[in-house]
């Protein structure tokens, strides 16, 4: 069983930066992808990004592209979403999830973080 943490949340002004972590315990993290997906108010959950085990493939939607980056360090069970040039399509509640394989499609991740809020507004 993964247990997932993510932290890193909240406001932003549109073109700011942050970085969220999403740290796993109870499991072996090098074991599996991961991805962060995220779901804003009144729309369903997309996919944001994803990361296979050793960091050598991302995937990341047409939305976030050039701005988010993706990243993992094994050695600290840690995974993270560096999201630069924020836009307020952005504010959603982010959660990443521990799948088995770098992928876009979230009902094949078996482990979720709770979410946390990011919000863009000026």
């Amino acid at each position: 069983q993964v247990q997932l943490v993510e932290s890193g949340e909240g406001v932003e002004q549109p073109g700011g930066s942050l970085r969220l972590s999403c740290e796993a315990s109870g499991g072996t993290f090098s074991r599996y992808a991961m991805g962060w997906f995220r779901q804003a108010p009144g729309k369903e959950r997309e996919f944001v990004a994803s990361i296979n085990w050793s960091g050598g493939i991302t995937y990341y939607a047409d939305s976030v592209k050039g701005r988010f980056t993706i990243s993992r360090d094994n050695a600290k069970n840690t995974v993270y979403l560096q999201m630069n040039s924020l836009e307020p399509e952005d504010t959603a509640v982010y959660s990443c999830a521990a799948c088995p394989m770098a992928t876009r499609n979230s009902k094949i991740c078996s482990y979720w973080g709770q979410g946390t809020q990011v919000t863009v507004s000026s």
